[in-house]
């Protein structure tokens, strides 16, 4: 959409994602908060110091809220991709609060200091989630749709050159 201040936030979850379910139309939400630090180095002490950090609100809905909710956890550190609002509200009291929170539409595992291992499932109305693996099971190969695709179905796996390129 046009006008829509977007943003990138690198930083870590600090509780487990919440999923819940909008009642007048079944629609999944998950919110969470991404507790963002910088660090810088601080020459005088010659070392790296911790900045405020920023703790950024964010929901996401539909099948990304379920992704989000079976993949990620308390602690883990990600990359997310979404557009920022802002709302007013009135509490119990009558003070009037202004919030900003980012609505997130794309969410990833940060691999600086982690490895994962991605599930690709799909259905006809797109990706859905899947259950996260333990480890014995992501130490065993897993046949999918693309591993068991022939050659000719793979796009990735065809190794003659483009010929418009």
């Amino acid at each position: 959409m046009a006008n829509e201040t977007t943003l990138t936030i690198v930083g870590n979850l600090t509780a487990d994602p919440e999923l819940r379910t909008i009642q007048s139309t079944g629609t999944p939400v998950a919110t969470f908060t991404i507790a963002s630090t910088p660090r810088t180095f601080d020459k005088n002490q010659n070392q790296w110091v911790d900045a405020p950090a920023l703790f950024m609100r964010c929901q996401a809905w539909r099948d990304l809220a379920t992704h989000i909710a079976t993949s990620l956890a308390k602690g883990m550190r990600v990359v997310a991709t979404g557009r920022l609002s802002q709302r007013t509200y009135d509490d119990q009291t009558g003070t009037k609060h202004t919030v900003v929170e980012m609505t997130v539409d794309e969410i990833g595992a940060s691999l600086r200091y982690a490895t994962c291992q991605v599930t690709k499932t799909s259905t006809s109305t797109g990706f859905t989630g899947s259950t996260p693996q333990t480890t014995a099971q992501a130490a065993q190969p897993q046949a999918n749709a693309w591993t068991q695709a022939a050659p000719s179905q793979d796009p990735w796996g065809n190794t003659e050159p483009n010929p418009e390129f």
